[in-house]
């Protein structure tokens, strides 16, 4: 792993937490209503009359970042890097969700296309890395046994 990568996403995350955390109206830091405070937060960026999306690119990195962040700790994953894809989160079920990837989406195409960062997190906190969709591809058979507590 690259640690000086590590250590900009790291730097990304506590400049979101610093900066958009006194703007919102939440108790804001890695947790769910942060990242549904930050999907409004992009929507609002991009109803902006100067929004511009080929000048995104630090916003990206640090709203990403801080996306990233609240899945690693809603999930105990952590960040990867990937040849092909870049930086990631791997989840403890194995698959990686990728952040920076989804934030460009929600910038390029708004919730109103679908893209959403707070469903992309319920996904991956609540389906994937609990491993409940994979239950729900292969119909559940002997899954409780293999998933108990």
């Amino acid at each position: 792993m690259n640690e000086q990568e590590l250590a900009q996403i790291q730097a990304n995350v506590n400049l979101a937490i610093d900066q958009l955390g006194p703007l919102s109206d939440v108790d804001f830091g890695l947790n769910r209503e942060s990242v549904e405070w930050v999907e409004g937060f992009i929507e609002r960026q991009r109803s902006r009359t100067d929004f511009d999306l080929e000048q995104i690119g630090v916003l990206v990195g640090v709203l990403g970042s801080f996306l990233g962040a609240c899945i690693v700790a809603a999930t105990g994953g952590s960040w990867h890097r990937s040849d092909d894809d870049g930086w990631g989160v791997l989840l403890p079920d194995g698959s990686t969700a990728f952040p920076f990837a989804k934030v460009r989406k929600q910038f390029r195409d708004g919730v109103e296309e679908g893209e959403s960062i707070a469903g992309f997190y319920r996904i991956a906190v609540d389906f994937i890395a609990t491993g409940k969709l994979r239950e729900a591809r292969e119909g559940g058979a002997g899954s409780a046994d293999r998933h108990a507590t």
